[in-house]
């Protein structure tokens, strides 16, 4: 029986450890080598723009967005969005990207980036990023490069790098 219906809640610090769990079946060790793990690294993700979601009292998904720079321009990295796979195929992933896209918006941002598959992201905002106008600090797939532009956000242009690496 699918379900369908979610809890979805802010992330709190006691998920730390559930979230990993998920994050280590889904994407494995290699995980840390990824561009995109690699630009979130040492930056905290934004706790107002991440959320689980829950299955009764496990944590069944969770989706983070971490604060980066895309030139000058502030923006949003989305990821991981994570669903265990017990759960997967039964709206989860999509509850959480409609609840973080919406809550992003509410907090004002503009941009969002996130390195991913175009049908799946595109229902939420996302459009492939023009050749060469976003780089990254690592190799990435251009054709996942996808932005979502909040807010009557302007298109940035420029290199990735977390908020904190200045």
């Amino acid at each position: 029986m699918k379900q369908t219906m979610w809890v979805i809640r802010s992330e709190e610090t006691a998920d730390n450890e559930a979230i990993e769990t998920l994050q280590a079946e889904a994407f494995g060790p290699g995980r840390f080598a990824r561009t995109a793990f690699r630009v979130r690294e040492n930056v905290p993700h934004r706790a107002d723009l991440s959320f689980v979601g829950l299955s009764g009292e496990c944590v069944a998904g969770s989706i983070r967005l971490t604060p980066i720079r895309i030139g000058e321009a502030d923006a949003l990295l989305l990821g991981p969005l994570t669903v265990s796979p017990e759960f997967k195929n039964r709206g989860l992933g999509k509850a959480l990207m409609r609840t973080a896209m919406e809550a992003a918006a509410a907090a004002g941002d503009t941009v969002v980036l996130l390195v991913g598959d175009a049908p799946y992201y595109s229902p939420f905002g996302f459009q492939q990023v023009p050749p060469g106008r976003i780089t990254l600090p690592g190799p990435v797939d251009p054709a996942r490069l996808l932005v979502a532009l909040l807010n009557d956000g302007d298109m940035p242009s420029g290199a990735v790098h977390g908020e904190l690496g200045g």
